[in-house]
């Protein structure tokens, strides 16, 4: 598939994946200093861009109609899975790029008993990229920072442009396991995403349901047996 077989929506702005906002111009132009540059060394800078210097916390994150826009998580700088996904698939549209958000449930070691007992248990509701480069969609999961997963004995997940950046290595040699795919989709599905999260975490939502319980730091809670 070509660049001029993939529909013109997915390079579009949306409600969530709202990069024409100044927050995530910004973000962009610290991260890319020519967009006319190389398309897939764009996108590696900025997948390690949201990996990195978005920070990785899955409590307290707001998980309203407005805190899960692009724009939002370029500015707190901090987020889980659906909110770096979601910049990330923004930010590579602003070039051109086409994306997409992609769902699924997988079972997860990045997490401490505290997380896993609001979770109900190791396997998670998930959210990565898809995007469109030299002519193939590949996958991309810019979310558990460098620091984070040294807490945690994995390795960070690295990403070349070319290949599917998706299972993430374990100090055990276990690796993430993708247990259902939920689909592709050209903006956040919100209904679907907070239908999915309260049916499979109830737990870990607030008392309004529209953010994750608070009073915890993923970071703290890593142990030498993580």
């Amino acid at each position: 598939m070509t660049i001029t077989d993939v529909p013109s929506s997915l390079t579009a702005p949306t409600e969530f994946l709202d990069y024409e906002s100044d927050a995530v111009q910004t973000f962009i132009d610290d991260v890319i200093t020519d967009r006319s540059a190389d398309r897939r060394e764009n996108a590696v800078k900025l997948y390690y861009a949201v990996r990195d210097t978005v920070h990785y916390e899955v409590y307290g994150a707001d998980l309203s109609r407005e805190g899960l826009k692009a724009s939002r998580t370029a500015t707190a700088k901090s987020g889980f899975c659906l909110h770096k996904s979601a910049l990330f698939a923004a930010a590579v549209r602003a070039l051109g790029i086409p994306s997409k958000l992609v769902y699924g449930d997988v079972r997860n070691h990045l997490a401490s008993p505290r997380l896993i007992e609001h979770i109900g248990g190791d396997v998670f509701f998930h959210g990565l990229t898809q995007i469109h480069l030299d002519g193939r969609w590949v996958k991309a999961t810019p979310v558990f920072n460098k620091v984070l997963c040294k807490l945690y004995g994995m390795q960070a997940l690295e990403f070349d442009g070319r290949t599917d950046s998706l299972y993430h290595p374990h100090g055990s040699g276990a690796a993430m396991e993708f247990l259902k795919d939920h689909g592709a989709f050209d903006d956040l599905p919100y209904e679907f995403v907070m239908a999915s999260m309260r049916t499979a975490h109830p737990r870990f939502l607030d008392g309004a349901g529209t953010g994750t319980v608070s009073g915890g730091s993923l970071a703290l809670e890593a142990t030498p047996n993580s």
